[in-house]
Parts: C-alpha cells; sequence; structure tokens
C-alpha cells in the first residue's frame, strides 16, 4: 500500500501557494484494508475515506469509463492493482494530476510541471472531451489563476468547444453549474470565468441571456466601452476590487441582461431595460436554483440600479420608496449588497474606474435618517392603525428631506 498526495495541493505547493486541502490516493490497497487501519468510508459511488485523526480524504485509485450523459455519466473501477498513472490519467488538467510521494517526490507523468512553468491549461487525454463538467472547472481554473498570467490551452479550448456542440453541456444538472459558478464568481478575476465560456461557445448555452449582450451597443457618452458585454465584464472587475460578497457579484452579473432584449431599432438606447432586466434575472436565478438572498437581491439590482445612480437628484419620497423595495429597515445588509453591486456599475466603465460614487455615501445616510425616527413618540401622540403607518411614512420622508438638505450643505 502506498499513499500520494495528489492534485491542487501539489500544484499549489508547486506554486507557491497556500494549500487549502489537501487530497490523496492510495494504492495497492482495498475498502477492508482502509477500514483495518481506522479509516472511515464516505464514498457513495467510489471508495473514499476519512483519516481518523486529520479527516483529509484518501481514495482508493480508480479508472472511470464513460457510460452515459453529463457529470454523472461514467462507470468507475477501483482496485489494488489500479497503478497511480492509470488514476492520474482520468483527471482533467496536466497541473492536476501531479502527486507527491511520501518521500517528497514530485510524480509528474503528463508534464505539469512545465505547464505551471508554461502558464498553460491543458487537458490531461483526449478523455477531457467526455465530462461536460469540466468545461466550467477550466474556465474556472482560467479565472483562479489570470492573475498569475494563465492562459487556456488552443488544444484544450477545441475540446471545450467539442463539448459545447455536442450538446453534452445540456445534462449538466443546475446544482453543478451554480456551484461553479459561484466558486467562480468569488475569484480575483471572476470575468475570465464568463469569457472563457464565451470562447468555446458554452455561455450561450449555460447563459444566454448574457450572451445575447454582445455586440449589443450603449450610449458612449455613458459607456465609453460600448459594447453591453465588454461593460458586463469591467463591472465584475470592479465587483472583485470592491471585494463584494457572493449576492453582491451576482448582482452585478444580472444587472443588465434586459438590454439584450432591446428593439435594435431603439439602440443605442436602452428604454425601460431595468424592468427587463428584473424578470430575466429571476429567470436565471430559477434556472439555476440560485438560493434566496442572492436571487432577490440581483432581481431588485437588476429593477433599482439606475435609481441608485440618480440617488442625489430623487425626491424623498422616491428615496423612501427604494428603500421600501430594499426592506432595509429590516434587511440593512441589503442595502450594503445593493450599494456596492450599483457602484460596480458606475465604475465598470472604460476611463471611469476610479471616478467618484458619492451615491453610496447618500443612501447609506439617508437611511440612517429614516431609521432613526422615534416610532415610540408617533404612537405615544395617539397614532394607531393604518393612521400610524401613514405618520411614520411621513415621517421618515421628512427625515430622509432634512438629511438630502444637509447634505447640499456647503
Amino acid at each position: 500500500m502506498k499513499m500520494y498526495l495528489v492534485g491542487g495541493a501539489v500544484r499549489d505547493e508547486l506554486l507557491g501557494l497556500p494549500v487549502k486541502e489537501r487530497d490523496w490516493v492510495v494504492v495497492g490497497a482495498t475498502p477492508e484494508e482502509m477500514q483495518a487501519r481506522g479509516y472511515r468510508p464516505v464514498g457513495q459511488d467510489f471508495p473514499v475515506f476519512l483519516h481518523p485523526s486529520t479527516q483529509e480524504e484518501y481514495a482508493l485509485a480508480r479508472t472511470e469509463r464513460k457510460s452515459g450523459h453529463g457529470y454523472g455519466g461514467f462507470t468507475f473501477h477501483a482496485a489494488a492493482d489500479v497503478t497511480l498513472e492509470d488514476d492520474l490519467v482520468r483527471r482533467d488538467l496536466t497541473i492536476n494530476a501531479m502527486a507527491r510521494d511520501e518521500d517528497g517526490t514530485v510524480i509528474d507523468p503528463f508534464n505539469g510541471r512545465a505547464d505551471l512553468k508554461a502558464r498553460l491549461l491543458r487537458h490531461v487525454s483526449p478523455a477531457f472531451a467526455e465530462d461536460p463538467l469540466r468545461v466550467l472547472r477550466v474556465a474556472r481554473f482560467a479565472a483562479r489563476y489570470h492573475r498569475l498570467g494563465f492562459r487556456v490551452a488552443d488544444d484544450t479550448l477545441a475540446l471545450m468547444q467539442q463539448l459545447t456542440d455536442s450538446g453534452e453541456l445540456d445534462y449538466l444538472v443546475a446544482e453543478r453549474v451554480w456551484k461553479e459558478t459561484r466558486r467562480a464568481l468569488m475569484e480575483q478575476a471572476p470575468q475570465v470565468f464568463f469569457q472563457v465560456l464565451h470562447a468555446c461557445g458554452a455561455l450561450a448555452v449555460l447563459f444566454p441571456e448574457l450572451a445575447d449582450l454582445d455586440g449589443v451597443p450603449q450610449p458612449e457618452q455613458h459607456h465609453p466601452e460600448v459594447d453591453t458585454l465588454t461593460h458586463q465584464w469591467l463591472c465584475l472587475e470592479q465587483a472583485s476590487r470592491l471585494a463584494l460578497p457572493l449576492e453582491a457579484r451576482y448582482a452585478v452579473l444580472c444587472h443588465d441582461l434586459g438590454k439584450g432584449e432591446t428593439p435594435p431599432q431603439e439602440w443605442p438606447r436602452h428604454i425601460a431595460h431595468e424592468i427587463r432586466s428584473a424578470r430575466l434575472a429571476e429567470t436565471v436565478s430559477q434556472r439555476l436554483r440560485v438560493p434566496k438572498d442572492a436571487a432577490t437581491l440581483a432581481t431588485l439590482v437588476a429593477e433599482y440600479h439606475t435609481h441608485c445612480h440618480r440617488a442625489l437628484e430623487l425626491k424623498p419620497a422616491t428615496v423612501w420608496k427604494l428603500f421600501q423595495a430594499l426592506d432595509v429597515l429590516r434587511r440593512p445588509e441589503r442595502l450594503d449588497g445593493f450599494l456596492g453591486a450599483c457602484e460596480a456599475d458606475a465604475r465598470g466603465r472604460t476611463g471611469l474606474e476610479q471616478r467618484p460614487y458619492p451615491q453610496v455615501d447618500y443612501l447609506r445616510g439617508a437611511a440612517r435618517a429614516a431609521r432613526a425616527v422615534d416610532v415610540a413618540a408617533l404612537r405615544a401622540q395617539g397614532h394607531e392603525g393604518a393612521a400610524l403607518g401613514k405618520a411614520i411614512e411621513k415621517a421618515r420622508i421628512h427625515a430622509i428631506s432634512e438629511y438630502k438638505k444637509q447634505w447640499q450643505t456647503p
């Protein structure tokens, strides 16, 4: 029995990056031997065990054979005679197909170290094209290591295009697509994930609402980059720079989808695109089974982001209606996500990345003013029922109005 550290841990060690997870492959062992040593079985499709003290995963070396469609369409074989190289050849990328033995020696049968040095994301074997999930994984790795100069090898991108053309992406379940998307959105260069998908045709299959933005123009005076999909990439880049949480980054992804449905005769203007964007955001969220908090924020940002951009011009009553839509009194964290997404949108324009965006501070202050209204005092004045509700609303609009006067005072 021999045990090898494999995959991402070896890759990140060689790159000099922190290792977050350590996975192991065991060669020459049976499930019974693993359990006899105190390892706890947890694998459902193939033998995987948890170390009795570290709780790290140890998987028996295995091979796989395509037996159906999609990510789960494989038959696995794990036995004591499966070699380390047999196990490594089934992996997606050469940089993920390296192992380190107990003496620290790196086993690299597919030249992963050379591809690390060349900053290439390259497939291990033609079997890469059997698993549609690998299209998303490679795009996510491209987003993760973009800052280090990595790119997808041309022949690997061709296989990703082949997977897309084969229709295999249609068999990916929503939960897996969202899982990879969620992780990609939190990478340092989330826009690269979607750019790679677009380059191999997968964006039109998995995110058709985004793909429809390609080539759609916007007014140059507001959007020097003109192209709406380019604007989308810039917004995602800003979302990362602003260190926005997942819910806000997903909202950024969905905020302008309605521009893809603007009739060409109306270009470059996009009248009422906010309502269309909100509807399409809901469509995407339902299709991917996006968690409620992220889905709700995406719909709100899509519908009201232009309200945020015009916040300094809005009447106090309109600001209060915005706060009601966001439910800011009960969910103050939602206002932070909304403002962050809107700021990413405002800065996601060529040459305007550093321009001031005072709307964030203004709306935060206005929300504090509205929240500070003394409801108990209004109740003590004899207001109750519907009359109390109207009195509270009037007081909060007045508080926002007074705050706005102070804001405008030099």
